[in-house]
């Protein structure tokens, strides 16, 4: 799973501090025990404001709101005491290049700052710490004592400290590509491998997608490298920082001048729709009230050019210099080099600009630089919220998936087991006659008896053949026939008790068949409605004394999931029950006088239910086609062809007392499903 890294927590964070701040704190509530939400208000509108500090998926983000289940978390308890009523009044990073972030909250805009929430976006270290006006740490998401860590205890009364510093070289647009070349190139190596090496800031995926954007091998030694290359490369680093530039200059709370220009800054006046240059009191600077910053493609560096692309009088060779149609002087650094210590503040990303952001999906992961993306993302807040909701969903999704297929083969194997001893006992119980009649005959033939006999032949009365009877030689013939009758009467109980209770477990034994049934036909997940699904059969289990029911408030509790859906080849709408609940929804809820209901004979297998309006009737292409799919999502999946039987819903009925998804059904017919088949129709005509 991808982490946030530097480059989009500076975008997000940017995203946030223009559009959400400042905002008032409405509500808190935890989703989990890793993820917090905070409903901010401001004057465009409401919006929950996500902080995780999951090991894998630490996040900022805005996301959806949170389910309406009752929220026992002291975590937010506390929170909620002492932010409710309060204004997010600022976002802004501790220190440059760190992944932490300081949340301000105050009464209202522009008084005195109350307390601090310090989201760390750390990996494995993430935490979200909550702080008074004085840095002393009020409470913590999770609380770190000497025993953990030795060099950052976090406790509550303790006062707050920043993460340790992270090593490493800062990038800079300073640094010139000769100096950047030498410095990933000193040691040779994969050009991965080094860039994370030599600076800091850089996170895999983005190294990754950022060499993969210049056309090099991400595996690729450092010696392999032409000059081209090497300017491919430098040319997509310094995107990378002009990017970061633009977006952290609000959120890092400091502007960077150009050297030596220590009266002049960049950034964005009010009679300007676009960035000037102007002094640091407002006033705009002589000649240059047409001209706008910003990249053309064929430089390297910034320079003042006009909106049609021609690089502004007298700027040659990307140098703001003094020329002779100015009456003042120009911003000119020292050295007589280009803009690369300058920074544009602006709080506007729009269309126009040349840093804007384009986040994304890529192959197997995301990006907001637009590099390797292959499906857009419409804002980085719901890039994230999707991609890590995503990641999340399928990490939860395997891990019950084999849970619950591994409890339900568990009660599968002793539930065989214990059908295979009631069967054994029945079959005993068949030889009940038998000992009856050896007893009616040897009391018949006492005379014939002898001290000491272990067995007896007799002739049988209704065959007429000789028929042997073991005895006991310490007893009589009476107390031998005494004996037998008394197998006899306790065989003859046993079938009455164990036919109920083979009946029983039989049932069980087909219950959980249609459970595994169930989990078989989504073992992959592909939307949120196949982890839903299988949260409802873990309910279902636990409903049933399968599993032990747990604390509620770790249970995910989701709203209700929909079945499949399909359209015939008539364009009649077909159902097919993910589970127990959706297979008793579908067939004694949603089905209609006119539907068709159909299932596997005598095989485990979901409910398919085909929609038919009043007067229509469905061709063969329709029954067929339901059948087939029907096939599919049954335990008789992997045979070529399966008998499927369908009948009007009014003639399935549900016995009393029987378990979730049961069923019994009269007046069907029988048509042969080819679960083969069915692959196509889950791939083309699927539609929910």
């Amino acid at each position: 799973m991808q982490q946030v890294d530097f480059t989009t927590l500076t975008a997000a964070c940017a995203q946030l501090q223009a559009g959400w701040i400042p905002g008032r704190v409405e509500q808190v509530y935890q989703r989990d025990r890793y993820t917090i939400a905070l409903c901010l208000r401001t004057l465009q509108g409401r919006g929950w404001l996500t902080l995780a500090w999951h090991p894998q998926a630490a996040r900022i983000c805005l996301a959806d709101p949170p389910p309406r289940i009752p929220d026992t978390f002291t975590f937010s308890d506390q929170l909620r005491h002492q932010l409710n009523g309060l204004a997010l009044v600022g976002i802004q990073f501790i220190a440059p290049w760190e992944r932490v972030l300081d949340l301000q909250f105050a009464r209202r805009p522009g008084d005195p700052i109350l307390w601090h929430l310090y989201v760390e976006i750390m990996g494995k270290y993430s935490n979200v710490i909550l702080t008074d006006a004085k840095n002393i740490i009020v409470t913590a998401a999770h609380q770190v004592g000497p025993q953990q860590s030795s060099v950052r205890p976090i406790q509550t009364g303790q006062p707050y400290e920043h993460p340790p510093a992270l090593l490493g070289n800062l990038p800079s647009l300073s640094e010139s590509q000769e100096r950047w070349q030498e410095r990933v190139s000193l040691v040779p190596g994969a050009l991965k491998r080094q860039l994370l090496k030599s600076y800091r800031g850089l996170s895999p995926a983005l190294v990754r997608s950022m060499i993969q954007s210049a056309d090099l091998d991400p595996e690729g030694s450092t010696e392999s490298l032409g000059t081209q290359d090497w300017q491919r490369l430098f040319q997509r680093w310094q995107e990378w920082l002009w990017a970061l530039e633009d977006w952290g200059a609000e959120v890092q709370g400091t502007r960077v001048v150009g050297a030596g220009f220590t009266d002049n800054v960049l950034e964005k006046t009010d009679n300007l729709t676009k960035p000037a240059l102007v002094r640091e009191d407002g006033v705009v600077g002589a000649g240059f009230t047409d001209n706008v910053l910003e990249r053309s493609d064929n430089l390297t560096k910034p320079a003042l050019v006009r909106e049609d692309g021609v690089v502004g009088a007298g700027f040659t060779d990307n140098v703001l210099e003094k020329t002779d149609n100015l009456t003042k002087p120009a911003l000119i650094r020292e050295d007589g080099g280009g803009f690369s210590n300058i920074r544009v503040t602006t709080n506007d990303h729009s269309e126009k600009s040349p840093y804007k952001l384009k986040p994304g999906w890529t192959e197997d992961g995301y990006n907001i630089l637009g590099w390797g993306v292959v499906k857009s993302a419409p804002t980085v807040q719901v890039l994230l919220h999707r991609y890590y909701t995503d990641q999340l969903n399928r990490q939860e999704f395997s891990r019950l998936h084999n849970q619950l297929l591994q409890k339900v083969n568990s009660f599968l194997v002793r539930s065989r087991s214990k059908a295979l001893g009631f069967e054994q006992r029945l079959q005993q119980s068949e030889q009940a006659d038998e000992y009856r009649q050896q007893a009616d005959l040897l009391m018949a033939y006492l005379q014939d008896w002898q001290p000491g006999m272990n067995q007896m032949t007799v002739l049988d009365f209704e065959t007429n053949q000789p028929l042997t009877i073991s005895l006991d030689p310490e007893k009589n013939a009476v107390q031998n026939a005494q004996a037998l009758y008394k197998r006899h009467q306790k065989l003859k109980r046993a079938r009455l008790a164990v036919v109920p209770l083979l009946q029983e477990v039989q049932g069980e034994v087909e219950y959980l068949e249609q459970v595994e049934a169930s989990l078989v036909q989504i073992e992959r997940y592909t939307t949120p409605e196949d982890l839903q699904a299988l949260q409802e059969i873990r309910e279902e289990l636990m409903g049933q004394g399968y599993l032990d029911v747990r604390d509620q408030r770790n249970r995910d509790v989701t709203e209700a999931s929909e079945p499949y859906r399909y359209r015939t080849p008539s364009g009649f709408e077909l159902l097919i029950g993910r589970n127990n609940r959706q297979n008793d929804q579908l067939t004694f809820r949603k089905a209609g006088d006119y539907d068709l209901w159909f299932h596997t004979q005598e095989i485990a297998g979901s409910h398919v239910l085909l929609r038919l309006d009043p007067g229509a009737v469905a061709d063969e292409a329709d029954l067929q086609f339901a059948a087939d799919l029907a096939a599919h999502y049954s335990r008789g999946r992997q045979s070529d062809v399966v008998p499927v039987v369908y009948t009007e819903p009014k003639h399935v009925y549900k016995p009393k007392g029987a378990k979730p998804g049961m069923a019994i059904y009269k007046r069907e017919r029988i048509l042969w499903g080819r679960p083969q088949q069915a692959e196509h129709y889950r791939t083309v005509d699927i539609s929910g």
